[in-house]
């Protein structure tokens, strides 16, 4: 065994320089590779228009207009949803500011930390320092707006742009090929391209799925807007492992707070134990778990690192990237072990292993006998 301390320093140089252009090219790299995804599961719709005999650019325009009149409609039914809840939205901060004036009052009581603490002061020294902080929340939500609706016209160009060049970025992605080798590289390329594809399309069935769940849960509970909180909990299943779980949440909270009897927090906290339970353990490997086909390990690594790199959209698109790294690793003999550790084939193997260990365990005890 030879370790060549020449290759390891430009091999970590090169992760360390990769690392440093994700996080400064951030603004730029987020819309592209959030356009990158959608124009995988856009590809198929594009395809077929220009089938029809729809012109190239005219069937790029087509298909993300039929994908901005799907997110208007879902944008369009929480914002009915939310203005309906107003009200108990108004009477939820009420009751949050009550519990919380009465939680400092009850350790203040045992602990003995100020002398005197009166309730009323509470409020309004609370209300006081919401009036204050107002306006630099108010400002931070505007250079997040701002930012935000910059992200989205960028992605939107992007998509577009993916969407009528795709012969010819395939045809200059296919020039990096050798001359003997061109077939397998374009494999590589459509392999690629179907694990977005599938990704996203099974991320999407699995929202309405486990929306429907929820929402059918939380209307036999007697939840106000059920749809609202069970399909807000469901898009939120796109973050894996902690999706889910931050879904739920945010209606065991409203549930806590907008109703008198006990049972009905607890009884909302067991409709998402189970339904994440349902997801975790049948739906998620079934509808998404086989196009994605990367280990618990290389998993939680990528959610870790694309929270660390890019924040939220980190942890939503590092988990499909490392998928279609494991593609790539795939056909090249350098990162093949790469691509064992990422997927999943490896570790089902030597759970194979294992049971044949046991099962040679058994023969023994068996012929001793």
């Amino acid at each position: 065994m030879k370790l060549s301390f020449q290759e390891s320093f430009y091999t970590l140089a090169f992760f360390a320089l990769f690392i440093a252009l994700l996080v400064v090219g951030k603004s730029i790299l987020v819309p592209l590779g959030v356009a990158l995804l959608l124009a995988f599961i856009l590809y198929p719709v594009h395809k077929k228009l220009t089938k029809w005999g729809v012109g190239n650019i005219l069937a790029g325009f087509l298909s993300i207009l039929v994908m901005i009149i799907i997110i208007s409609a879902g944008l369009t039914f929480f914002s009915a949803e939310i203005i309906a809840l107003s009200d108990e939205i108004s009477n939820f901060g009420s009751k949050l500011s009550s519990l919380y004036t009465d939680i400092i009052i009850y350790i203040n009581t045992n602990v003995s930390l100020v002398d005197q603490l009166n309730e009323d002061e509470l409020l309004n020294d609370l209300t006081s320092w919401l009036k204050d902080s107002a306006g630099t929340v108010l400002g931070g939500t505007f250079n997040s707006t701002a930012s935000f609706l910059t992200g989205m016209i960028t992605m939107f160009i992007y998509l577009f742009l993916f969407l009528i060049f795709n012969k010819g970025l395939v045809r200059a992605f296919m020039k990096f090929s050798p001359a003997d080798k061109k077939e397998q590289f374009f494999t590589m390329l459509k392999g690629i391209q179907q694990v977005g594809q599938k990704y996203l399309s099974g991320m999407l069935t699995l929202i309405l799925i486990l929306g429907t769940l929820n929402s059918i849960g939380l209307w036999i509970i007697g939840i106000d807007s059920p749809f609202l909180f069970g399909f807000l909990a469901a898009s939120l299943s796109i973050i894996p492992y902690i999706g889910t779980t931050l879904g739920a949440i945010i209606p065991v909270s409203y549930a806590f707070m907008s109703h008198d009897q006990l049972w009905v927090p607890l009884a909302v906290a067991i409709l998402f134990w189970f339904v994440q339970l349902l997801e975790g353990n049948f739906l998620n490997p079934k509808i998404v778990g086989s196009s994605v086909n990367v280990n618990a390990f290389a998993a939680i690594l990528s959610l870790i690192i694309g929270a660390s790199v890019w924040g939220v959209a980190g942890m939503v698109l590092f988990l499909p990237f490392a998928a279609m790294l494991k593609v790539i690793c795939k056909e090249y003999e350098v990162l093949q072990p790469i691509g064992l550790l990422i997927g999943n084939d490896n570790f089902e193997r030597n759970k194979k292993n294992r049971k044949g260990f046991f099962k040679r365990l058994k023969d023994k005890v068996m012929r001793k006998n």
